[in-house]
């Protein structure tokens, strides 16, 4: 499965950005056995996980990001978005989606979020 991640750039702190993850080759009936996730990497630093979203749709969160991020799966575009609000410096990252399935995970590159102060 090969994942095609969207969506970095450059904000101002108290923007907002959305990532979007797709596959196209995953066909609709195959993209709702995927658990998805979100993660992010900093030099120097472990991979941390974000948010995640399993196939019934339960989503969870990493403190630092609750209550300003919201991940999300779009059926139509086979997608799994990750929205971010209120963002802070402390946000910039690499940010990698993974979707995962039978314990087999899949990783996409990662896009670069910069936040500035």
């Amino acid at each position: 499965v090969q994942l095609q991640a969207s969506g970095g750039g450059v904000v101002q702190a108290g923007g907002s950005l959305r990532l979007s993850c797709k596959a196209p080759r995953v066909i609709l009936s195959e993209f709702w056995t995927y658990n998805m996730a979100w993660y992010r990497q900093t030099p120097g630093k472990q991979r941390e996980l974000v948010a995640s979203i399993t196939t019934r749709g339960t989503s969870t969160y990493a403190d630092a990001v609750l209550g300003r991020f919201a991940i999300s799966k779009d059926n139509s575009r086979k997608t799994v978005n990750l929205q971010m609000n209120s963002l802070k410096p402390e946000d910039t990252a690499t940010y990698y989606c993974k979707w995962e399935r039978n314990g087999n995970d899949y990783w996409g590159k990662g896009t670069l979020v910069t936040v500035s102060s």
